[in-house]
Parts: structure tokens; C-alpha cells; sequence
């Protein structure tokens, strides 16, 4: 499963995929009460990039992560936060406490849940007037838009399953899917907040990030090394070893009904 090739390199999606902006998680502590007494399930932490950041609000966090090795990572990472505990299952069979939870949070990583389990089991999870906190993330147009729309031609050369033709959209043109909570007669009140942010890279850099991509990771080695090269030849030859990429994280937060 794509969603499984993550864990074979964790150390370098810790190293190489970004946290999350600090405007973005004060919204979320703020839309969601998060505080000390709080109780949080955060479901796909990966190595821990949004838990270090829930976890400076001194609440108590249960962090189930599917890999073993990205669970291993995120463990020694949030060694000096003892109120989090970190755990090896998959979500959707993960059994859950006795006591609900005030906040489940979950972090670029809701597409990956099977879609009949995650809304309703995450319902299950939180008290009632609890909140589930979904931050999707987005790769939007802007930034050096220069490299991103040449550097398609890379992929369609690599990559069999790139469409032709396709392009970064910009942010406004990036609605929010949030059909599925607002269908389900479990939640009330859906609400969210958008933030852009552009990073540079290094050519070095920016390959380690697309490593940690599942689409990349799945290709076979040749086509994969063939994909890395063109990419890290465009950006030394026209971009001056550096470029910058445009992200949009989407923070959906939904409360939980009352029965």
C-alpha cells in the first residue's frame, strides 16, 4: 500500500518534510480549547511534526502511527514531553479507551484513513462538544512557477502516470472538501482556516523532500532515478540551485455533536 512507504524512510522524511506554521497551530489550539487538561488523539503523527508543536501546549496526547520506524522516530523525538504516548496500529482497528477524547487531531495524513471507517471513528473517539482537527496540505502554484511548470515535462518523461498537461493550481483556485463532515449527522459547526507559506530549497534539499513522497518512492528505481536527475538538473541549470515551493494547509475543525 502507498501509504505504508513512508516508514522505510522516516529518518528522512523527519529530517526533510517541513513542520507546520505556528499561525496555523495557534488556530488550532484556539478553535479547538487545547490546553493542559486537554485529552488529544493525534492519528498519523508520522515522526511527530504537528505532535512537538500540540505537545508545547502541556496536553496529554495518544499518537497512533502505522509504521513502526516512523513511530520509533517520533518516540525518541518527543522524549522530553512525557504526557505523550506514542503507539504502533492502524487507526481503523486500533481500539479505542474507555474515556473519549477532547480533540482528535490529524495532520496530512485523513486522505490515507479508509473513508467508511475515519469519520466515524473519529466520532467515537471524542466526548461530545469535542473537535476533530484535520490540516490538509496542498501544493499550490506560486513560488518559482518557472520550475513547476517545466519540471512537469520531467515527469512526463519518468513518471507513466503523470497526465499530461498538468499544472499547479493557484490557492483561491483549491476549494475545501468538506462534504463528508458536514454530511455526517455525528458533527456541527465546520470551520476553516487557510494559510499559504513558500520554502526554499536547495536542489539537495528539495530531492529529499520529493523522496519522502509516496508517488515517488513508488516508481521503480530506474524510472526513479531517472525523475531525480532531470528535476535536480533543472533546478542547477536554469534556477541557480535553489527553488521555492508554494503550500496551502487547509485546518478543517468540526465539532462533535451531542447524542
Amino acid at each position: 500500500m502507498l501509504r505504508e512507504t513512508f516508514n522505510d524512510a522516516a529518518e528522512l522524511y523527519d529530517r526533510a518534510r517541513p513542520g507546520y506554521p505556528p499561525a496555523l497551530v495557534a488556530e488550532l489550539a484556539r478553535l479547538t480549547g487545547l490546553g493542559p487538561d486537554s485529552r488529544v488523539l493525534e492519528v498519523g503523527p508520522g515522526t511527530g511534526q504537528l505532535t512537538r508543536a500540540l505537545a508545547g501546549f502541556g496536553c496529554h496526547i495518544t499518537a497512533v502511527e502505522l509504521g513502526d520506524a516512523m513511530a520509533a522516530v517520533a518516540r525518541r523525538r518527543l522524549g522530553g514531553f512525557p504526557r505523550v504516548d506514542v503507539r504502533t496500529a492502524e487507526f481503523e482497528r486500533w481500539p479505542l479507551p474507555a474515556e473519549p477524547f477532547d480533540v482528535l487531531a490529524c495532520a496530512t495524513a485523513f486522505h490515507w484513513l479508509d473513508p467508511a471507517v475515519r469519520v466515524e471513528k473519529a466520532a467515537d473517539a471524542l466526548r461530545a462538544g469535542g473537535h476533530l482537527a484535520v490540516v490538509v496540505t496542498h501544493h499550490a502554484a506560486g513560488g518559482s512557477a518557472d520550475f513547476f511548470a517545466r519540471v512537469q515535462e520531467c515527469y512526463e518523461r519518468w513518471d507513466p502516470a503523470t497526465p499530461p498537461g498538468l499544472r499547479l493550481r493557484p490557492s483561491e483556485e483549491i476549494v475545501p472538501d468538506t462534504a463528508e463532515f458536514e454530511t455526517c449527522p455525528r458533527f456541527d459547526d465546520v470551520t476553516v482556516i487557510r494559510r499559504e507559506r513558500d520554502i526554499t530549497y536547495t536542489s539537495d534539499q528539495y530531492i529529499d523532500v520529493l523522496l519522502t513522497y509516496s508517488g515517488h518512492r513508488a516508481l521503480d528505481s530506474t524510472r526513479r532515478e531517472g525523475l531525480l536527475a532531470c528535476v535536480r538538473d533543472l533546478i542547477e541549470t536554469r534556477h541557480d540551485g535553489r527553488v521555492t515551493k508554494r503550500y496551502l494547509h487547509e485546518l478543517i475543525v468540526t465539532t462533535r455533536a451531542t447524542p
